[in-house]
């Protein structure tokens, strides 16, 4: 851990403490930057779509109230549940089975009395294992997962993009003027795919092939193992979806593909996707993942949809428990979506028993915007000496977007709510999409509360909430209904709404690869966007990886603390209300009886 910078010069836990009774601007003088440091297909057969998208009910599922309704009295009101997978809050159950949770749970005394005063640099890793029981410790090795893909990936044919070789700067997804569709005609028709496809990127004003599409569509069409890493933003769903569904227009049986995500909220991002591109051809895409009714779930794959979309942990509970309705046997395609969150230890176990049952002879296609070792090792592991594999990797350089201008706030940790109201407030954030990301449901929670009794329109999106609830927060905060997100990591990855114009890490996370995938939410197919850092005493060390790794200093956000704290009164009060308002609905009562069962498996 690099050592604090000399010319850095923030105040210390100590001086922090006594800002409200000494004022002072925090300023921080910076280190410089070290610049080393492809006619439509005939074929209709469908029996319709299996997943539906939420009918207006469900989208009432969020039963946070809303604005007008926050001063009202209502039993009904959501209660939240204090999950997540992060050992290091000892105070909450872990959140690897992403249990289905009932929104009737409540505790009246999970509530710290004041959140500030805890390590808000815990973050929570929220690993959506999806099963509706929980996985076993991991016991099966990482050598023996790379073993299993050692019949469909090769020696390494790597594309490395250079600095001196990068593609003509485009917008991925551009407006196109509609009298002339030749620009992408040529664009994605080069790329070997089908008219059909080319009009339907068209028609969503897709006018240019990003570069990882580029790149790795032709040998996915050509039969090759994938490796793709790209940035976030940069249209890796794509660079796998399009190759799939034309091959499921030239020949369709069955489950064709099969897409393993690490989260709800990215499985159905894909299936979005899925949907809409291959709307030409009736393709059937399915969901499978925790929360959601296992029977209606197994009826659904039953049906044999061409292309299933899973989170690992559920589907291995079909596997388990409804064997005759998976149907994984003659799959064409396995998709690994976030790859280097599939190979953590959260999800080895289950992988391995999927492996079981997909066939040797597939391609495979693994995606990631963060290259690590675990996936790069693959290469080493094949012994199929046909077509090699094909590899793609970004600048492993720089690791965020050209177009995100990265800030940081230094403030103390016990007025951190006061001076995410005044980011709030700024001109030029006022009315603009934001997702606030923390470290803890628990934190979620009471931000939502509090930005709720502070007049903001915001939702929550965390692991404690139920499938629907989550669905309709993703759905109100698309359709701007509310403007304000405040999400843990379970939205750090495949949220695509290019609305976003600000991303706020109010909790810094541990690991400077969280990092990425969170400010990866703004700024994204070429678009501008900004991410502020709210950074503790505490929180130095954290910032100097993230600089490290993103290899660029972050600005710092100029504050006037003496306007800042102006606030602090109104904020206080906010929060008391909110802290009120949790203590009400007994929030985390979930948490205090999943420990209580878990003891008593224990003691049997």
């Amino acid at each position: 851990m690099p050592p604090l910078r000399q010319k850095r010069s923030i105040r210390n836990s100590q001086s922090a403490t006594s800002a409200l009774d000494e004022p002072a601007t925090h300023k921080a003088k910076r280190r410089a930057v070290n610049p080393n440091s492809r006619s439509k297909p005939s074929f209709t057969r469908s029996t319709g779509e299996l997943n539906k998208e939420p009918s207006e009910e469900e989208k009432a599922g969020d039963s946070h109230p809303s604005d007008s309704e926050f001063e009202e009295e209502d039993t009904n009101e959501y209660t939240g549940h204090d999950i997540t997978s992060d050992d290091r809050a000892s105070d909450i159950i872990s959140d690897e089975s992403d249990q289905e949770l009932d929104s009737s749970d409540v505790d009246s005394s999970a509530l710290p009395e004041d959140d500030s005063d805890e390590n808000t640099s815990d973050t929570a890793s929220e690993d959506d294992s999806e099963g509706e029981t929980s996985a076993p410790p991991s016991q099966v090795s990482q050598a023996a997962l790379e073993a299993s893909f050692s019949n469909s990936l090769s020696r390494l044919n790597v594309r490395r993009v250079s600095k001196t070789d990068e593609p003509t700067k485009t917008t991925a997804a551009s407006t196109l003027p509609a009298d002339d569709t030749s620009s992408t005609q040529q664009g994605f028709h080069a790329l070997g795919l089908d008219p059909w496809l080319v009009e339907s990127l068209a028609a969503m004003a897709i006018t240019h092939p990003t570069e990882i599409q580029r790149e790795c569509i032709p040998p996915t069409l050509q039969g090759r193992d994938i490796i793709g890493g790209a940035k976030t933003g940069s249209g890796k769903t794509a660079a796998f979806a399009l190759p799939i569904l034309q091959k499921l227009s030239e020949e369709s049986f069955g489950v064709f593909a099969l897409v393993l995500t690490p989260t709800r909220e990215l499985a159905y991002q894909i299936f979005e996707q899925f949907r809409v591109l291959g709307k030409g051809i009736r393709a059937r895409v399915s969901v499978i993942v925790g929360g959601m009714d296992l029977m209606v779930q197994a009826r659904n794959l039953a049906t044999q949809p061409h292309i299933v979309i899973a989170t690992p942990g559920r589907l291995v509970d079909h596997i388990e428990h409804s064997p005759d309705a998976v149907h994984l046997g003659r799959i064409r395609f396995l998709v690994l979506d976030e790859a280097d969150r599939l190979f953590g230890p959260s999800f080895v176990n289950d992988l391995a028993r999927i492996f079981e049952v997909v066939p040797r002879k597939r391609q495979t296609l693994l995606f990631t915007a963060t290259m690590t070792e675990n996936i790069l090792a693959l290469r080493h592991q094949s012994q199929d000496k046909k077509q090699p594999p094909f590899v793609h990797m970004c600048d492993s350089d720089i690791s965020t977007v050209s177009t995100l201008v990265q800030k940081y706030v230094f403030v103390p940790s016990h007025v951190r709510e006061t001076y995410l109201y005044h980011i709030l407030t700024r001109e030029e954030w006022v009315n603009s999409t934001v997702i606030i990301f923390v470290g803890r449901c628990h934190t979620c929670e009471l931000l939502t509360w509090m930005l709720r009794q502070l007049k903001f329109r915001c939702t929550a999106l965390h692991s404690g909430l139920s499938q629907k609830q989550r669905i309709s927060s993703i759905s109100r905060f698309k359709s701007n209904s509310v403007p304000i997100l405040i999400a843990t990591d379970v939205a750090s990855r495949g949220l695509d709404i290019p609305t976003v114009k600000l991303v706020v890490n109010y909790d810094i996370p541990r690991d400077p690869t969280d990092y990425i995938h969170r400010v990866g939410r703004t700024a994204r197919a070429g678009r501008g966007g900004t991410a502020i850092s709210v950074v503790s005493e505490r929180d130095i060390s954290l910032v100097h990886q993230i600089e490290e790794r993103v290899n660029k200093q972050l600005e710092e956000l100029p504050t006037d603390e003496n306007t800042v704290l102006e606030s602090l009164n109104v904020v206080a009060d906010a929060k008391q209300v909110a802290v009120s308002r949790m203590l009400k609905n007994k929030f985390g009562e979930r948490k205090r009886r999943n420990q209580a069962v878990e003891k008593l498996r224990a003691e049997l």
